[in-house]
């Protein structure tokens, strides 16, 4: 039985030798083999949105089959999309001594990875990735290839790693020598900032914090970008180590690449700390903040057990999601209270966070106040009537909360409660972007930096990678930048933590509970419809 191709909503046969298909919009059904749907011949000037077409898979026939279960694969480009006559070749690893005894060194091209692995029965299998991992046919000669790496954005523990275990596995399994650094984020492609990496060169960097590279915010032109890959003649771009505006970045050079059909495959590696990357599980860097996080908060709860009411406040990061103080908090319980940005606070009155205080004092005469940076946004800028700035990356710029938070609470309890409080505020934010990545986020990262050369060897473009439920798989850039994740109110864990510190809520009311689930409810609306189109 062979396959055709048609539009859902469509009355009439599309022309294939002139239909404009982006890969990334492709439906399966799971009956049909993947290799049978790979549209090589298919135009694609100029890229079209995934939104706005849907491709689903018929029989000959012409007619659905009775039992559609659902499946969808959210594929990534491939090269010979828009070059289909690239050669391929077969893959080095064939002969490597490490991999000659593996059981299956080569992922099928039809292996797959589920977004969600919990069901019910007769449930749609939903939405699927492409899997990570060596293919068995490259399309890169090792001798010809021109590589390079950028880091952009802030830092992060992990990047040294991600950056070394490149290098060495383009080098050790593909035989690639020529690789290139480029310095100073986005803004080094086109500055003529670049350095030659050998094994030799990043050996130990992987020790050190921050990035080898250096990195910066802003400076994208992808014009300028592209204008010098071609310069250049780098044919793997790029390594591109940046979180949410980095990789809509890389977006922009795989497009503008594919635009200009060059032979160059795009790679994305999301980087955030915050573990605010939609989609992937959690994002390197985050394991080691977590465990960092605790030597503040046993500092501040050391500090305030030794004093009359003291109450000490840890600052970590968060900007839009509070991942971090919250597994922080779940892995210390020395912690009283949570704030996180997700989930609104407020002072005085019934239930609020001075009555709170006062409870604890009187209960065990000290307490421990982890804050996300982002937490209170809207409370301090209206107490402190301040505009609200950016930052090079289009980031709003924080107040900081933590300070504020520490000043309303001294002058809460001095000038109106007329208690004697002891305040001790932590602020370890750079002290933990800095340090070196974890044994736990070593591995991590050497997961993610070999998925991704596997992946660009391989012909694919514009992905990015990362585990879904614990199986590396590629991404379409486009999936991980749509939405933020973030912590959700109404899920087990944020339940945990309450119960862990036993803390108001903050959402007195029906109102204001019914707040955040429209919320919710309205997010995980946007993301459905984000996966069935």
């Amino acid at each position: 039985m062979e396959a055709s191709i048609s539009l859902i909503g469509s009355t009439t046969k599309p022309n294939l030798s002139s239909l404009i298909i982006p890969s990334s919009s492709i439906v399966l059904h799971p009956r049909l083999p993947l290799p049978a749907l790979r549209l090589k011949k298919v135009s694609v000037f100029p890229r079209i949105s995934h939104r706005n077409r849907l491709i689903r898979a018929q029989c000959s026939d012409g007619l659905r089959p009775e039992e559609d279960d659902g499946f969808v694969l959210e594929d990534v480009p491939h090269l010979t999309t828009f070059l289909p006559d690239l050669p391929s070749y077969p893959n080095p690893l064939k002969e490597s001594q490490a991999y000659a005894i593996v059981k299956r060194t080569f992922v099928s091209s039809e292996d797959v990875v589920a977004q969600n692995i919990v069901v019910q029965k007769g449930s749609k299998r939903g939405v699927h990735f492409r899997r990570a991992g060596p293919r068995e046919r490259v399309y890169f000669r090792s001798d010809e290839v021109k590589a390079c790496i950028v880091t952009c954005g802030g830092l992060c523990p992990g990047i040294n790693t991600v950056i070394r275990e490149i290098v060495c596995g383009l080098n050790n399994m593909y035989g690639v020598s020529n690789i290139l650094g480029i310095q100073g984020g986005y803004k080094g492609f086109y500055s003529k900032n670049t350095m030659t990496l050998t094994p030799k060169v990043v050996n130990d960097i992987h020790k050190r914090g921050g990035t080898f590279l250096q990195t910066s915010r802003g400076g994208h032109d992808t014009a300028k970008i592209v204008d010098n890959i071609q310069d250049r003649g780098i044919n793997q771009v790029v390594y591109i180590i940046g979180g949410d505006g980095t990789q809509k970045g890389a977006e922009k050079i795989y497009q503008e690449v594919e635009r200009r059909g060059l032979q160059v495959a795009v790679s994305g590696i999301p980087k955030t700390i915050d573990n605010d990357i939609a989609v992937i599980d959690k994002s390197f860097g985050f394991d080691t903040a977590v465990e960092e996080a605790q030597r503040a908060i046993n500092a501040a709860h050391v500090e305030v057990e030794s004093v009359e009411n003291g109450v000490g406040i840890v600052k970590l990061m968060g900007r839009y999601s509070g991942f971090i103080a919250m597994i922080a908090t779940l892995a210390n319980r020395d912690v009283d209270c949570c704030l996180i940005p997700e989930s609104p606070f407020y002072l005085e009155g019934k239930g609020g966070l001075f009555e709170f205080v006062e409870q604890r004092l009187k209960e065990n005469s000290h307490m421990v106040i982890v804050i996300a940076e982002g937490a209170g946004q809207d409370y301090v800028a209206q107490s402190m009537r301040a505009s609200e700035t950016k930052d090079a990356s289009g980031n709003r710029l924080l107040l900081d909360v933590g300070l504020w938070l520490t000043q309303q609470i001294k002058d809460h309890f001095t000038n109106v409660r007329k208690m004697t409080i002891n305040m001790k505020y932590i602020d370890p934010t750079y002290m933990i972007r800095a340090i070196p990545s974890n044994a736990s986020d070593n591995v991590y990262c050497t997961l993610l930096a070999q998925s991704a050369l596997h992946g660009a060897m391989a012909g694919y473009s514009g992905f990015t990678v990362g585990p879904v439920n614990s199986r590396h798989a590629y991404i379409p850039i486009s999936r991980v930048t749509e939405v933020t994740n973030t912590v959700k109110l109404t899920d087990r864990m944020w339940a945990r933590l309450l119960a862990s510190t036993n803390q108001p809520s903050f959402l007195t009311g029906a109102g204001a509970l019914q707040n955040v689930i429209d919320m919710e409810t309205q997010d995980k609306i946007d993301n459905m419809k984000i996966s069935s189109i």
